[in-house]
């Protein structure tokens, strides 16, 4: 099986949403950090502090096995979604905690964003917006199920605030945590908490819980 290097981090803070052509936007899916490695047909999955995961969400294993070529490492966030679109991790907690699959169990999504190995060849030194070219490639044709390609968004202030606004408000009212903040040509730093990376969250919203705003 094939390496699996520590996620990179972002910085966190209290940074305002900003608009800026050199950074791009992601959705900040509410879940837990995954790393997966495919390797001949055979995955494992890792948590951001090194443990083996690959039994606790075995319904994402045959998607990953089934991505062409590899060796591949990837960098995801294992949620749980609502049909807006949106995670919820309340339901998520429950399979974290049993750490398996069980009757009645909420399917997990990997929403994937990012890729350090592709065919075998390490792309971490690459911008980003290559390796998100590169990630899309590899996962295009997919059904959509359990493996999610997080797509780039514009570095836009207005489209945040649009995004949070409750509807009531005239925005869209997403029950997101807010968005990660990237810049265009960042490479890819294992282990690293990076400031080529910031979490911007929504006003009012608590980590791994829910917004109070």
């Amino acid at each position: 099986m094939i390496a699996i290097a520590a996620p990179m981090q972002a910085t966190e803070g209290q940074r305002a949403p900003f608009s800026s052509a050199d950074w791009i936007y992601e959705i900040k899916f509410d879940g837990y950090r995954c790393m997966a490695g495919i390797d001949a047909g055979e995955v494992k999955l890792m948590t951001k502090s090194g443990s083996d995961c690959t039994n606790w969400y075995p319904e994402v294993l045959p998607a990953l096995a089934a991505l062409p070529g590899g060796p591949h490492v990837l960098d995801a966030e294992a949620v749980v979604m609502r049909e807006d679109g949106t995670s919820d991790f309340n339901r998520l907690q429950e399979r974290a905690r049993r750490r398996k699959w069980y009757p009645g169990a909420p399917p997990i999504t990997l929403a994937v964003f990012d890729i350090l190995v592709h065919e075998g060849r390490k792309v971490m030194d690459f911008p980003l917006m290559t390796r998100k070219e590169l990630l899309q490639h590899l996962m295009a044709g997919m059904r959509p199920g359990p493996l999610l390609f997080v797509k780039e968004l514009p570095a836009d202030a207005a489209l945040f605030h649009a995004m949070v606004l409750p509807k009531e408000q005239g925005g869209l009212g997403l029950q997101i945590e807010g968005v990660m903040a990237k810049r265009r040509d960042s490479p890819y730093l294992p282990g690293v908490r990076s400031d080529s990376w910031v979490k911007i969250k929504r006003p009012g919203w608590q980590e791994g819980r829910r917004w109070t705003g």
